[in-house]
């Protein structure tokens, strides 16, 4: 029987749900262990599922009117019973589903709450007495469930009705029940609602938690394909080089290997310092590095610069987007030319590095097509408010163009991810193509 199936299911959601419970405790205390040992921050109690096995204890509350059910002190006892099973039942049914949001905002639970409402009413005018302390019972489910902006009007009206019954059953006396009933809703409402805004926040501090590593990861992976991508390839340049120039020309070969040897030692450097996240691009040292490799791949450099000298930060990103593209262009083409162009505004800079190989990329590149050096200086030039423009150069050869305001509200920050920061978040202007 389906419904059968129903209740079994739900038995083995809460049995998972009191072992991940034990399973946290065990956590909690064996960290919390630690902590007294090294003298360190506690950490914090996972606290309870949140289930409705927290608010069954409250059905103790109709105890009395079981007692004078069992004893024989209520009329018609099959009714009083029969009530009985059935507010009992929907106070289980609606409790265990107030604590899931799509369930607790569900027809099905506002109509189980009316139900209880309505047995609560006819028992309380029917019997009186104990049957009376129903009502709190149906304040507390109500909070339990109704946790939104209407339960102060919601609430009120409960505690009104609970007043007009118990008066008109058992006299003035028993205006305490809708004391009772209006605590018991306001109370639970705000208790379960600050219980689920505490696991919201944990929750997300979690996620950011994770979020934090992930971009750090990047960021990691990002710097060492930039920094070894591009010092490998002139090291095997510059060898290439020195075994053809060794027969014939010993003291140039003798300079390729001397140059072999100093970015084989500025590499080193350059590591540790992307591992402690202190680098710092120079966009002059890199077109320096650009000229040494293309002219030991045979490739002539032509280098022009022009304008107002560029703040650290914008140095070292487009430091970063020549390295790309001068090792894009000794890897990746067959180019005899390669030509730098560096112009400077007071308010914008555009690097263009074309060369005049041959290339296969699209005439019109598509967002987000590129390798990953590409991509990733896409971002970083994205979050500083520039722009990557990668693709066929209108005159043949391939063409990397970046632009970037030279005064950007996230210029420091897109720096400081470009050299040792967390991740930039994805590109929203920057456009890229070609390959890396």
């Amino acid at each position: 029987m389906s419904w059968m199936r129903g209740v079994g299911c739900q038995i083995r959601v809460w049995r998972a749900e009191r072992i991940r419970w034990k399973a946290d405790m065990a956590r909690f205390k064996a960290e919390q262990r630690a902590a007294r040992r090294s003298g360190g921050r506690l950490p914090e109690n996972p606290g309870p599922p949140p289930t409705g096995f927290a608010l069954l204890p409250w059905l103790l509350l109709g105890m009395g009117a079981f007692s004078n059910l069992f004893q024989g002190r209520t009329e018609q006892p099959w009714i009083g019973g029969l009530g009985l099973f059935v507010f009992n039942s929907l106070y289980i049914y609606v409790t265990f589903r107030a604590f899931v949001k799509k369930k607790r905002e569900s027809r099905s639970t506002r109509v189980a709450l009316v139900l209880m409402g309505i047995v609560t009413c006819a028992l309380a005018l029917g019997y009186g007495g104990s049957w009376l302390y129903f009502f709190p019972l149906l304040g507390l489910a109500t909070g339990a469930v109704l946790r939104g902006p209407r339960l102060g009007q919601i609430g009120l009206g409960l505690t009104a009705l609970a007043a007009a019954v118990s008066v008109a059953r058992a006299g003035w006396d028993a205006v305490n029940v809708a004391y009772g009933t209006f605590l018991s809703t306001m109370v639970t409402a705000a208790i379960l609602s600050l219980s689920e805004a505490v696991r919201e926040l944990r929750e997300a501090r979690e996620e950011l938690a994770r979020r934090a590593v992930e971009k750090e990861r990047m960021r990691f992976s990002r710097d060492l394909h930039d920094l070894l991508g591009h010092t490998l390839s002139v090291i095997v340049v510059k060898s290439e080089a020195a075994r053809r120039l060794a027969p014939r020309d010993l003291d140039a070969a003798l300079v390729q290997v001397t140059d072999i040897e100093s970015v084989g030692r500025q590499a080193l450097t350059e590591i540790r310092e992307a591992v402690t996240g202190y680098r710092e691009g120079s966009l002059a040292t890199e077109l320096d590095r650009a000229r040494s490799a293309l002219s030991a791949a045979r490739v002539e450099p032509v280098v022009r610069q022009s304008g107002p000298p560029l703040v650290p930060q914008a140095e070292a990103l487009l430091g970063w987007v020549l390295r790309e593209a001068v090792t894009n262009v000794v890897r990746h083409s067959d180019a005899t030319r390669c030509k730098i162009t560096v112009d400077g505004t007071p308010d914008l800079v555009r690097l263009t590095v074309s060369d005049n190989g041959s290339d296969a990329s699209p005439a019109a590149p598509e967002p987000g097509i590129g390798g990953t050096g590409l991509k990733g200086l896409t971002e970083r030039l994205a979050t500083a408010g520039g722009s990557l423009r990668a693709g066929r150069a209108p005159h043949g050869g391939f063409e990397v163009a970046a632009e970037l305001p030279v005064e950007a509200v996230d210029l420091t920050e897109a720096s400081i991810q470009a050299t040792s920061g967390p991740g930039a978040s994805p590109p929203t202007r920057a456009r890229a193509s070609g390959a890396s």
